[in-house]
């Protein structure tokens, strides 16, 4: 039996890559698609059956190709998830326009970029899963996320027209809202007094997103809310 293929847009190493692990591990072929070559090349010799593409999903052409070198060496993949994210503080008055158009590219139109390029395959093959990754801001605009929210927001109503449109088709869409701080080095840096328990691990994000892609079709969810249990909300 051929293995199933699963395309990552943003391994980065937090989510991302503990999501290439989890699929490698679930049996898949794995395209790591990531802007940081050297990463990908890391992961690569780490991780059996998983090939890291550098890929900036802002770019359609760089989308084009990248999907054409993924059918080419390890198959249409069934799953995609994009993970891809781009990001600023600040308020509405204080950050760039071309800041906050930047990560609509990044974080909405790479969806749309990547969802159109491998769904008709899905759709004639009667089943597939794409599953983009969010976080609070895709819920609510606060004062210093000006830049940043619109765009995520943007990316899970686009995510709800597709799961609409797709599930009858048989085609899973849904969207993983992380409303936590995920366990990364950089994030104990910035909390070094907060416990164990206040962080998500990135495992457990990656457990999570490998059930919703397995669920029965007769339970699929769409919007998917993740938090420590301690996390107030």
């Amino acid at each position: 039996m051929t293995a199933r293929v699963c395309l990552i847009s943003g391994v980065g190493p937090g989510t991302g890559s503990a999501l290439a692990r989890r699929f490698v591990e679930g049996g898949y072929r794995v395209a790591l698609l990531a802007r940081n070559e050297e990463r990908l090349l890391a992961l690569e010799k780490q991780l059996p059956n998983a090939k890291g593409y550098r890929c900036d999903v802002s770019d359609p052409a760089q989308v084009e190709t990248v999907a054409s070198a993924v059918e080419r060496d390890l198959g249409g993949p069934s799953v995609v998830i994009h993970n891809a994210v781009g990001g600023a503080f600040g308020t509405f008055r204080e950050i760039d326009p071309s800041i906050l158009n930047r990560n609509f590219q990044v974080n909405t139109m790479g969806l749309l970029y990547l969802a159109r390029r491998f769904v008709s395959a899905m759709v004639s093959a009667g089943k597939g899963a794409i599953v983009a990754t969010g976080n609070t801001s895709a819920l609510r605009g606060k004062p210093g996320f000006a830049g940043f929210a619109p765009t995520k927001a943007a990316q899970r109503i686009l995510a709800e027209a597709m799961a609409r449109e797709l599930g009858p088709q048989g085609v899973h869409v849904a969207y993983v809202v992380v409303d936590a701080v995920i366990d990364l080095e950089w994030t104990r840096k910035r909390w070094p007094d907060r416990p164990d328990d206040f962080f998500i691990k990135p495992r457990a994000i990656a457990d999570e997103i490998w059930h919703i892609v397995h669920q029965d079709p007769s339970a699929w969810s769409f919007n998917v809310e993740l938090r420590p249990f301690g996390e107030t909300w």
